[in-house]
């Protein structure tokens, strides 16, 4: 343990954005197989609301700093070529 008060300050303060940060992430991870779930299902309108959600999600733990650009643009990537591939090319309906 730190003996300068402001070192004691800052280990509180990490431990409190460690925790944040930890709750986001499992957040993504969630959002992340709903999605997958409702692909999975094949419902296009689920899984259209899950991904708006999930794509929320990741971009704003992007914009905290949480997780890197190419990460969030990698997962983004990943979930909208699986929910693509749930939906023919070309179809109307």
């Amino acid at each position: 343990m730190a003996n300068i008060r402001s070192m004691k300050k800052d280990l509180r303060r990490n431990e409190k954005r460690r925790l944040r940060n930890q709750a986001t992430k499992s957040a993504i991870k969630t959002f992340v197989r709903r999605v997958r779930t409702a692909i999975k299902g094949g419902d296009p309108v689920v899984t259209g609301q899950e991904m708006k959600i999930a794509v929320s999600v990741i971009d704003k733990a992007y914009e905290r700093g949480i997780i890197h650009r190419n990460t969030a643009a990698r997962r983004k990537s990943r979930l909208m070529k699986a929910a693509n591939k749930m939906v023919p090319v070309g179809s109307k309906s």
